[in-house]
């Protein structure tokens, strides 16, 4: 999905004291998250740092949807995984079954399942005053729930990811299966896009990126791998990715909220106790 013309640019919105936003997750989100930022008063710009394309075997998605009766959770690893196995839903298919959990980290994955009809009672995800969403914080949800001992799980994602959740449900002695819904690749960048993320680099005080992913920033070290991030500032949603950004040179990384509001409050709160 191309970035629409509107996120090019970072335009003055209702402060110019604050940063643009320069939002790194795939598309869709990446629109939706500018979207929101831009409604909330802040400047804000797409650069997908992910890509996100087709299932390499989608019919065992298909195959997949016949099996959900028999699992005690389906765990989506990402809105992406959502969206990405909602797509190829049969023809047909009866409604979400009954006593079958859908497994979220966060809200946006949350907001997904929602927004395709899963019942709000099977999602299972972290509270939103959790201040996690990861794969942790999820299994203090699921811990208490049942007896896993046997459990049917399957974990929906794209090729390859983070098995730890899995693992800790084997641990349990949960049977676990993984479904590839989507493949991530690299960015698909022009030469226009990297001349604006050069320039962007040389006014580090008119920009924050936002990270949700260690990939993407992987990404963004193979693209520009002569840049001086050292000036640059950042807001990431998890310790590993803020240490992961902190390795790639950036020195000014904060963790925030899953939310484009808790962006907003975090530069709100950096206006008004600058750094010294």
């Amino acid at each position: 999905m191309a970035a629409a013309p509107h996120e090019r640019v970072c335009p003055q919105k209702v402060c110019p004291m604050r940063p643009c936003v320069i939002v790194t997750r795939p598309q869709p989100q990446a629109s939706l998250w500018v979207a929101r930022l831009q409604a909330l008063g802040l400047r804000a710009r797409a650069l997908p740092l992910l890509s996100i394309a087709q299932a390499p075997r989608p019919d065992e998605v298909e195959r997949a949807w016949q099996a959900l009766p028999w699992h005690a959770l389906v765990m989506f690893v990402s809105p992406n995984a959502v969206e990405r196995f909602f797509a190829l839903k049969p023809v047909g298919q009866p409604p979400w079954p009954a006593g079958t959990w859908a497994g979220s980290t966060g809200p946006g994955t949350e907001a997904a399942l929602l927004g395709h009809g899963v019942p709000p009672h099977a999602v299972v995800t972290p509270p939103a005053q959790a201040g996690q969403f990861d794969a942790e914080a999820l299994w203090r949800e699921l811990r208490p729930m049942r007896d896993w001992s046997d459990a049917s799980v399957l974990v929906v994602r794209g090729e390859g990811g983070r098995d730890w959740l899995a693992d800790t449900l084997t641990a349990a002695g949960a049977r676990v299966e993984f479904l590839a819904a989507y493949r991530r690749g690299p960015p698909v960048l022009d030469d226009a896009d990297i001349a604006w993320v050069r320039a962007a680099l040389r006014e580090p005080q008119s920009y924050v990126w936002h990270f949700s992913s260690s990939e993407a920033i992987g990404h963004l070290r193979h693209l520009l791998p002569d840049a001086d991030w050292s000036g640059a500032q950042a807001v990431a949603t998890h310790p590993r990715i803020v240490e992961t950004a902190r390795q790639l040179g950036l020195a000014r990384v904060s963790q925030v909220g899953v939310s484009p509001e808790a962006v907003l409050e975090h530069l709100t709160r950096s206006i008004q106790s600058p750094r010294p």
